[in-house]
């Protein structure tokens, strides 16, 4: 979803949180947009949203940020919810190995349902429990490089790089966006390959002059 309106806001970007459940995605969602964090959070049901508005590259844009759940029973129910996403955060607890374990699989689901385009940030949450860490950065970046995806690591709790995070998905795809829309504003007004341009003169063909 990847609107240009001319009021309120410029563009409007949906990003979707994907990830297993407890790895802090409600949490992520809330701290970006309500600037808040409950430690008492309890597993998301089906899908949830949220909104907020910002500015990039000196445009308007509203982010609409959905939740999935991460339980298996609904993955059939939020599939759906995929589509249509131009962002993703795939969420993992660095805490817990079995999280980024799964993020391939995660990863193959988005890229079954979503656009091609699609802008992917691996996010490894919960850094602030660094003494408990079970995922090193450095795999997390490797994983990232070797699947073309950004990544970032996160604290919900401390409200460390979510706002960082967003900020730098949501450039990313203000940049796809408009070149999308850039190289299809020139496909429209330059020659298709192969055209031939018929050029007529408003000479007489054939005109006799005679003198004497």
């Amino acid at each position: 979803m990847a609107y240009k309106v001319d009021h309120e806001y410029d563009y409007l970007f949906k990003i979707v949180l994907i990830g297993d459940s407890g790895v802090g995605k409600s949490n992520i969602l809330s701290r970006f947009t309500r600037n808040e964090f409950c430690l008492e959070s309890k597993s998301t049901i089906g899908v949830e949203f949220a909104t907020r508005t910002l500015q990039v590259e000196g445009k308007t844009v509203k982010a609409q940020i959905w939740d999935t759940a991460g339980q298996e029973r609904y993955r059939a129910i939020t599939s759906a919810y995929y589509r249509g996403a131009v962002g993703a955060l795939l969420v993992y607890d660095i805490t817990k190995r079995q999280s980024f374990e799964n993020v391939l699989r995660w990863l193959r689901e988005l890229r079954d349902h979503a656009d091609s385009n699609i802008v992917i940030m691996l996010t490894g949450n919960k850094c602030d429990l660094n003494h408990l860490r079970a995922v090193s950065a450095n795999d997390a970046q490797t994983l990232a490089e070797n699947e073309d995806l950004s990544f970032l690591e996160t604290s919900a709790l401390e409200a460390h790089n979510v706002e960082k995070a967003f900020q730098t998905i949501l450039l990313d795809i203000y940049n796809v966006v408009t070149k999308k829309a850039l190289a299809a504003q020139e496909a429209a007004t330059s020659v298709p390959k192969g055209t031939t341009i018929k050029v007529e003169s408003n000479d007489s063909k054939g005109s006799i002059c005679c003198s004497n």
